[in-house]
């Protein structure tokens, strides 16, 4: 039986999903622009040399060119790779090679680095469907993320890379949900 928080998040993925849908190619490709600036600026802000990012699927705010700029600029980037476990391992990837994983979400293909090469990364950027102004984080539902980030010991900044309209006052929350120290959104870098 599902709990009354887990149908309030159901219920809010499924219209952010459907908002994310209706976006024209203009304003995504507007924001594309938008968010790669901001990442930029958040990876140079935090000297970062190795990067945690995940490879966006076609409703997502796309992190490609920003990945392309982090390849070209020498900054090292782990890509998740679902595990039927419900963990994530990683892979460094070329930039170029795609297969589709778990979930039929885009995934790198690479050497298997295993769960704890996380560890090592200085920033890590992740997807979210919406985030609240205490930084805590609405994900997809599978928990890829929030097990993640609960289990390191040492963190290095989390942000969750979402449109404007996707910073809400409160998300629903449940106690494995794990907060972002910020969000990075076509207008700015909000950091909690």
């Amino acid at each position: 039986m599902l709990s009354q928080t887990s149908n309030v998040k159901r219920a809010l993925r499924a219209e952010l999903r459907e908002r994310r849908r209706n976006r024209t190619s203009t304003e995504r490709g507007a924001a594309t622009d938008a968010f790669t600036q901001n990442l930029m600026a958040l990876t140079t802000e935090h000297g970062a040399k190795l990067v945690a990012c995940y490879l966006s699927a076609p409703t997502e705010p796309n992190t490609r060119p920003y990945l392309n700029w982090a390849f070209a600029n020498g900054v090292r980037t782990l890509f998740p790779i679902t595990r039927e476990d419900g963990l994530l391992d990683w892979a460094q990837g070329d930039g170029q090679t795609e297969a589709v994983g778990l979930f039929g979400m885009p995934e790198p293909v690479g050497e298997l680095l295993g769960p704890i090469a996380i560890n090592d990364v200085d920033l890590i950027i992740i997807p979210a469907a919406a985030v609240d102004s205490t930084g805590m984080r609405l994900g997809w539902g599978r928990g890829y993320f929030d097990k993640t980030l609960g289990s390191m010991q040492k963190c290095p900044p989390v942000y969750a890379v979402i449109y404007d309209d996707e910073l809400m006052d409160s998300v629903p929350r449940e106690v494995h949900d794990q907060p972002v120290d910020g969000v990075v959104t076509p207008t700015r870098i909000l950091t909690f």
